[in-house]
């Protein structure tokens, strides 16, 4: 019998660079507005192979990554991510881990799990503990911006491509939401779902009346940051308070362990983004911590490189198909997957997640 010999390595290098991409239209949701969304994107060198990893954060979060974290990273076992991943949380401690530290700890580990991938010659969900061969999606957009028009169009389009539910942000004017869910409604028929993000817009008392009346209304089964997900008391009302059959959701802003364990029974389903909350190896373990509390996770955006890691999250419900996202990731990288009846399948022939940085194309959107 042939004995597989281990491939040994040590990482060379982190190469840094983040890139700003113009929205197609303006864009807004419950609380916020924007423009553009930048990207810092690290590529980690060992052994004549590259492995390629990011984060949707400020260009700061490069700086961050070139300051604190490049100097833990050079020398270390590239076959061995979470190991490196406990020595960059321990290199922020002064600088602040949650928050912008989390998301550069993200886009370096994601790196270094592509590039332990690549150079096994492997598929990225091959080297991870896969549990499943492929992501349900949910298409994601809906912006409080959109003309009536544009809404049908975004939202009926995904549910016409095999999409079985899609979300819209609601929240900003609350008096135009009613027109704007019956819009919503109308475009993707009765048979798919409805989800909803206030992106903790409201008071809680507002939320719970708008809890019972999306439900009512327009069958919605998904509200997702009624209250900010700060208000921890909040989330509970609404979740236990709430009609059956809508489900509470938060986590999007969940960047270290501490942040999600504080979720728990506030919420029937957990969020995570893998490019904030410490990329794969925290994802792992938030995946594990919802697991020990009966909650499934939903992944938060970021597609092409949540595609891979959430097939080793076995309790697993879906990915947010996130249009600005879709976007940036189409734009800027190569070996991009595309939705199949609603789901995304890691591309098995590929090594790592397949993704490379369209270096000309990037270079147009430098930060």
């Amino acid at each position: 019998m042939a004995v597989q010999t281990r491939t040994e390595a040590g990482v060379e290098r982190l190469d840094v660079s983040a890139y700003e991409i113009a929205t197609d239209g303006p864009e807004s949701d419950g609380t916020l507005e924007w423009d553009s969304t930048t990207i810092v994107v690290v590529e980690a060198h060992a052994g004549g192979k590259r492995g390629l990893g990011y984060t949707y954060a400020p260009a700061a979060a490069g700086g961050l990554v070139e300051e604190k974290l490049a100097s833990e990273v050079e020398g270390a076992d590239a076959m061995a991510p979470a190991e490196t991943w406990e020595r960059l949380g321990r290199a922020l401690r002064n600088a602040g881990r949650p928050g912008i530290g989390a998301m550069a700890v993200a886009a370096v580990d994601t790196a270094l799990w592509d590039l332990k991938a690549r150079l096994l010659d492997l598929p990225l969900v091959d080297v991870l503990p896969r549990a499943h061969d492929s992501v349900p999606l949910y298409g994601s957009g809906g912006f409080c911006s959109y003309p009536l028009e544009r809404l049908r169009e975004q939202l009926g389009g995904w549910a016409a491509d095999g999409f079985s539910r899609v979300k819209m942000k609601i929240s900003r004017e609350p008096e135009r939401d009613p027109e704007r869910l019956d819009a919503a409604r109308e475009a993707i028929g009765d048979d798919v779902e409805l989800f909803v993000d206030s992106n903790g817009a409201l008071s809680r008392q507002e939320a719970l009346a708008w809890a019972n009346r999306l439900r009512r209304e327009w069958g919605a089964t998904w509200f997702e940051e009624p209250v900010t997900s700060a208000d921890f008391a909040g989330l509970r009302l609404i979740r236990e308070e709430g009609p059956g059959g809508l489900e509470v959701a938060a986590g999007e802003y969940g960047y270290v362990l501490a942040d999600f364990r504080n979720l728990l029974g506030c919420v029937d389903c957990l969020q995570a983004d893998v490019t904030r909350c410490g990329g794969i190896t925290g994802l792992l373990q938030v995946a594990g911590l919802a697991a020990g509390h009966g909650l499934d996770v939903s992944g938060h955006c970021a597609p092409q490189l949540s595609a891979h890691a959430l097939c080793a999250v076995p309790n697993l419900r879906h990915l947010e198909y996130f249009h600005d996202h879709v976007r940036v990731e189409s734009l800027l990288f190569d070996g991009v997957l595309e939705p199949g009846e609603g789901e995304l399948r890691p591309d098995r022939s590929r090594p790592g997640h397949g993704l490379e940085l369209k270096r000309a194309d990037a270079q147009r959107h430098t930060a």
